[in-house]
């Protein structure tokens, strides 16, 4: 609700009242006389005292007091002649009450006929709400909403301005809460509708109405929207307003702050909760009408504009229209900048003039003040579109040959304009300015309320890609290159970075690695054009941009841009030009500056890490600078050299990279690396981080006194957040720095910014993930270029050794406490293993303690790490500490954070993987020591999960097939484990049929399969075990999530003699439902799916050899049914592609890993299939359909291995 200042466009609502209105009130601090000593009059306390005067003045009148009128009007005029803008005065305290108590009685007091009263006391609602920023009681709201409706109904015309400012200040953001008096303002006879419709010839009617309508669609945040009825009228009145001509003789200044109020009435409507655009035009109607307006008043822009935008791969068709011969200015219009006289010759002075004085204009640009869009002459009338963006629209004035910026850097002719001619101009271009600002805003709000899918089809009209042929269009990159006001072009910029955030998937296809056809332009070389051409139009606005706000755009789009887009699918070269323009930057004066070039190296480093050119640059020496672009900011960036004799590009070695090399003796260089010296970036990092800076001229800083001043704080947490992606993305390149690195993070550790803190804990855990990455199994690192075990041991002790330990027990920071608890679980198992035993206890021991934390961020991440530590060798063995933490886990298991339960459920599933281990590895001792009623407590926990929320569900069914897979004979016959035994399979089984996400459904199949290892499980005989089968039969043929089925036929494939399966009807019903499985195996209609069919087709194939090689002679009557007819063709044909191994994928493999196969190979399965071959013909049949069968089995078998065995 805060006012805006200045010159700037009447605000919406408690804003200020227009330099043109009659009203006495402008947003502009009123004038306050000076004293002799040269301090204002008027102090914050005088103004209570006035008010409180007044107003007890005012609450002792009545509405029969003789002289009423006379009072009412010295009141009044007090009232008006007082500032009370909290801006400039913080401290005054006049109490809100009082202010609508002061209101509501005016208001009684104030008939409608008394119009001059009326206009005051309106004036003074605007004055009071506004500077004051009173929120209204529901009663205050009620009584003045009512007093201004009435007066727009009684009162003559000429009030109405003033009444509609009072009523506009009145509804800022409490739309929802004046529903009964909306139908009044916006039925079909509304006032608010005809005073804002394009047929209203006073403009600043108009002007206010739609400023009043706007503010009752503007919605507060936490409040309740607008009604979409009332939103939807006050949409269409906008939107019509905007796509209306300038009526005939109306001043251009009235008209942009008409177009400025109903831009802001969009705004507010696209903003105020969800919006469904209607179908068939209706965006790209929107669109376009956006895109005109982003281009109001650029001089020398004559496009003709589509009325609607159509969502189209390639660029839309507008353009500039043919060139127009100019003509003279009609007298009773302002001349437009885009058709002055004696424009040419005025270029070619400024032209001249530009090189003696770049250095002086571009500090005054960076003043990022509106006042500077009056000195500036447009970009669309300069030249430049060739050497500092892309000339667009049909320009009147001759291109500069020279310029190597955008040509606003350029400064426009005092000589041009008379004074009053140059004001007049200058107000111009500033109200140009602003409509164009209100419509980027508008375009923001349009992005990120469209679904990103709908909005990617109109991508090229607001991002081109290369021209190949004629004048460039006009897009976003226009804005960001050649408008004069820093402002739009901050504006656009944030429009360009909405539009790339997340677009990753879209730009995905992006690829031009590859030369494109010459008969056609494939949309993927389209869009990776479009790439291209983002970077090249970023690059000269970052070389051409000098206003601080306006540069920390630039980057920051730079890096949505880096983040979304495809490199590795693209040709090199795009990333280092970026890369050395960036250097320079970082050494910036301004903090905003500094922080979104690190940013912006995050996510260079981070972009489909690691990316071979990314690679090539962290390994260039530091004397690559040297080589770097100088900047036209060099002047500017050199803050810390005073007297400005090197540039930031041509700075020496840097403090940090001093400390790297002289003041860091336990700094581990791994074998074939002691050469080679750290990346820069991370020099640089370690600097931002830990010296103190040369300059803080700024007086910003994390230091105190006369001491040595750290760079401020946003700084150093980025530095740190750049230090985590470089060490996560190319660890091989910063392995050297190892200790160095350990030392960043241990000081940060001991700081007591608690941000600083918790950054240093994450930069811990990024090291302990890269060391444990390079030591996995499938590692592709070789032996000597990992770093030492010792190292890792080393680094791991000073660690834990340092302030960690305080961090761990930090309970006032619980953020603090969960980090350093993952970086706990980072530790590489085997160097914990060779940590001193105190050392061990130490972790295990606080761990558990933090378990019983009462912050649910702390106890989940202490549960996740004890979830790691028990699958360390070292650790699994031990009875007491599995004993321990299964204890831990059983009681989080119960507690009411569901993260909680789900990272407990996790760890449940991870101890139980540990018991299954522990049985193949250390045998029956293990199993015996484990107590029995622990196990009970586990199987009966895990079973009460899994009816618990999905992502709790996923892991304890898992840890339900550990546990029936790990109990033994002796448990299993014991009563207290019947009953439990049973729940535990049928909650098994409700999840395989249930409606839960697929993931919980493929791990319920997995755990069942895990179950039937068991041979203790009596799975012929249990009355659980039928319903165990068929939920697997059912699942295998209908899910439609193929890894779903590929589990569940798994599972049917794992018990490995045949009397698991029960009678010949349930064997016959697996066989079967494998059967038609197979059949069914290609049938998708969803493309994700089919990428599995291959995968299932080879798990179903591996099933039903396995129930071959099982069956006995009862079974050999229904399978020889089976295979005699055309279901036996179609069998056949899928297991000669699976003995073959013609499709075979990674789900495949999987599959047969489940189902106990071990071979993978042709000739291995080849050979089961001929030892099936053999079984089968040694069966003894009682004759009839047992012999028939075996004969239809036998010769089923052996075509198959006939066919096999053929080249």
């Amino acid at each position: 609700m805060a006012a805006h200042s200045g010159l700037s466009a009447p605000a919406l609502g408690r804003a200020g009242a227009p330099l043109f209105s009659s009203a006495v009130l402008t947003e502009s601090t009123p004038f306050t006389p000076m004293g002799a000593d040269g301090w204002q009059l008027g102090s914050p306390s005088d103004a209570e005292k006035q008010f409180s005067r007044c107003a007890a003045k005012l609450r002792a009148l009545r509405a029969d007091s003789g002289q009423l009128r006379e009072e009412l009007n010295l009141l009044f005029d007090q009232l008006l002649s007082e500032n009370y803008n909290k801006t400039f005065y913080p401290s005054i305290n006049i109490r809100p009450e009082d202010v609508c108590s002061l209101l509501k009685h005016a208001s009684c007091l104030v008939p409608l006929s008394q119009e001059h009263l009326v206009i005051k006391l309106c004036q003074l609602i605007h004055h009071l709400l506004n500077q004051l920023k009173v929120i209204m009681d529901e009663q205050t709201l009620n009584v003045l909403v009512n007093y201004t409706a009435s007066a727009l109904k009684t009162c003559s015309t000429w009030t109405h301005s003033d009444v509609l400012l009072a009523l506009s200040t009145i509804v800022y953001g409490n739309g929802p809460q004046c529903h009964q008096h909306l139908s009044d303002l916006l039925g079909e006879d509304g006032v608010l509708l005809q005073y804002s419709a394009p047929s209203q010839a006073n403009m600043e009617l108009r002007r206010v109405a739609l400023t009043c309508m706007a503010n009752i669609c503007l919605r507060i945040p936490g409040q309740p929207p607008l009604d979409d009825q009332h939103r939807s009228v006050c949409y269409r009145v906008f939107l019509k307003t905007l796509q209306s001509p300038k009526p005939p003789n109306t001043d251009e200044l009235f008209y942009c702050m008409v177009i400025q109020a109903a831009l802001k009435g969009l705004q507010c409507c696209l903003s105020g909760g969800k919006w469904k655009f209607g179908g068939g035009e209706e965006l790209g109607s929107v669109l376009a009408t956006l895109k005109r307006l982003t281009f109001q008043g650029a001089p020398g822009v004559n496009a003709e504009w589509p009325a609607v935008l159509y969502p189209a791969p390639l660029p839309q068709y507008e353009g500039p229209s043919a060139p127009k011969p100019a003509e003279p200015p009609k007298p009773s219009e302002p001349p437009k900048d885009g058709a002055v006289p004696g424009k040419a010759s005025g270029n070619k002075k400024r032209k001249s003039r530009g090189k003696g004085k770049k250095t002086s204009t571009e500090e005054s640009r960076a003043d990022d003040g509106e006042e500077n869009d009056r000195e500036a002459v447009s970009a669309f009338q300069k030249g430049g579109g060739r050497e500092g963006g892309r000339g667009e629209g049909d320009f009147l004035s001759k291109p500069s040959t020279t310029s190597l910026y955008p040509s606003w850097k350029l400064n426009s002719s005092d000589s041009e304009f008379s004074d009053a001619e140059g004001n007049a101009q200058s107000k111009l271009r500033l109200y140009h300015s602003r409509v164009r600002q209100g419509a980027l805003h508008c375009l923001l709000a349009v992005v990120k309320g469209v679904e990103k899918r709908t909005l990617y089809g109109y991508w090229s009209s607001f991002i081109p890609d290369s021209p190949i042929g004629g004048p460039p269009p006009l897009t976003l990159l226009t804005i960001i290159l050649k408008d004069p006001s820093p402002k739009v072009r901050a504006c656009a910029l944030q429009v360009l970075s909405a539009m790339l955030d997340g677009s990753r998937q879209f730009l995905a296809v992006a690829e031009d690695t590859a030369s494109p056809r010459t008969s056609y332009t494939p949309f993927s070389f389209s869009l990776a054009t479009t790439v291209r051409e983002l970077h090249r139009a970023l690059s000269l606005a970052l070389l051409a941009e000098s206003a601080p706000q306006t540069l920390t755009q630039v980057i920051k789009c730079l890096a949505y841009l880096v983040a979304n887009a495809p490199y590795h699918r693209l040709r090199p070269g795009l990333l280092s030009p970026l890369w050395k323009q960036m250097r320079p930057y970082v050494r910036h004066r301004d903090v905003n500056v500094r922080v979104s070039v690190l940013t912006l190296y995050g996510a260079l480093v981070t972009t489909q890490a690691p990316l071979p050119e990314v690679q090539l640059l962290l390994r260039q020496p530091d004397s690559s600078s040297n080589t770097g672009s100088f900047t036209p900011q060099d002047s500017v960036l050199s803050w810390r050299q005073r007297d400005g004799v090197s540039s930031p590009s041509r700075t020496p070695v840097t403090p940090s990279q001093r400390s790297l090399h002289t003041h860091s003796p336990h700094v581990l260089r791994t074998p074939g690396e002691e050469d080679s010296s750290p990346p820069w970036l991370l020099q640089l990092c370690v600097s931002l981080v830990t010296q103190p800076r040369e300059d803080h001229s700024d007086s910003e800083g994390a230091g105190s006194g006369g001491g040595a001043v750290l760079e401020p704080s946003p700084v150093r947490l980025e530095a740190l957040q750049v230090l985590s992606h470089l060490v996560r993305g190319y660890f091989s390149l910063t392995q050297a720095c190892l200790c160095e690195i350990g030392q960043v993070s241990a000081r940060c550790l001991g700081e007591t910014d608690p941000s600083i803190q918790l950054h240093g804990a994450k930069l811990l855990e990024e090291l302990g993930t890269g060391i444990i990455q390079q030591y996995r199994a499938e590692s592709n690192v070789p032996e000597s270029s990992r770093i030492p075990m010792s190292h890792v041991v080393q680094f791991w002790s000073e660690v834990l050794s340092g302030p960690l330990n305080a961090a761990l027990q930090n309970e006032q920071h619980p953020m603090l406490q969960t980090s350093a608890c993952d970086t706990l679980s980072s530790i590489l198992p085997q160097a914990f293993a060779q940590l001193p035993d105190k050392t061990q206890l130490m972790c295990i021991t606080v761990l558990l303690g933090l378990t019983y934390s009462e912050n649910y961020l702390v106890k989940t991440a202490a549960v996740r790490a004890l979830g790691v530590y028990i699958l360390f060798p070292c650790l699994r063995e031990d009875v007491m500490f599995v004993a321990d933490t299964a204890n831990t886990i059983l009681a989080a298991l119960d507690d009411r954070s569901p993260n909680v339960r789900a990272k407990a459920a996790w760890s449940l599933g991870n101890l139980t993987d540990t018991l299954i281990v522990n049985m193949e590895s250390v045998g029956v001792d293990f199993q015996e020591e484990l107590s029995d009623m622990l196990l009970l407590k586990m199987l009966q926990a895990a079973t009460r999960a899994s009816a618990d929320k999905d992502r709790v569900k996923s892991n304890a069914v898992r840890a339900l097939g550990n546990l029936l897979h790990f109990l033994r004979q002796s448990q299993l016959t014991r009563s207290a484990f019947q009953r439990p035994l049973e729940d535990a399979v049928r909650a098994l089984v409700k999840t395989v049929q249930s409606e839960a996400t697929m993931k919980v459904r493929w791990n319920a199949c997995y755990a069942l399969g895990n179950a039937f290892r068991n041979p203790a499980l009596p799975l012929d005989s249990a009355l659980w075990s039928r319903d165990a089968f068929s939920a697997l039969c059912h699942v295998v043929t209908s899910c439609k999530n193929f890894k779903v089925r590929i589990k569940s036929a798994a599972a049917l494939a794992v018990p490995a003699h045949r009397g698991c399966y029960g009678d010949t009807i349930r064997f016959s019903c697996v066989w079967s439902s494998l059967a038609t499985a197979l059949e069914n195996s290609e049938d998708t209609n969803d493309f994700l799916e089919y990428r599995y069919s291959a995968s299932l087709r080879h798990t179903l194939s591996q099933a039903l050899l396995h129930l071959l090689s099982l069956s006995q002679s009862q079974d050999l009557a229904a399978l020889g049914a089976s295979l005699a007819g055309e279901e036996g063709k179609g069998i056949k044909e899928y297991l000669i592609r699976y003995l073959r191994a013609e499709e075979a994928g990674g789900e495949g493999a999987e599959g047969e890993k489940d189902a106990g196969g071990d071979s993978v190979n042709p000739q291995q399965r080849v050979g089961r299939l001929q030892q099936t071959l053999i079984r089968v013909k040694g069966l003894k049949t009682e004759g009839g359909e047992e012999e028939g069968g075996k004969e239809v089995i036998v010769r089923f078998l052996e075509d198959l291995l006939k066919t096999c065995e053929e080249p």
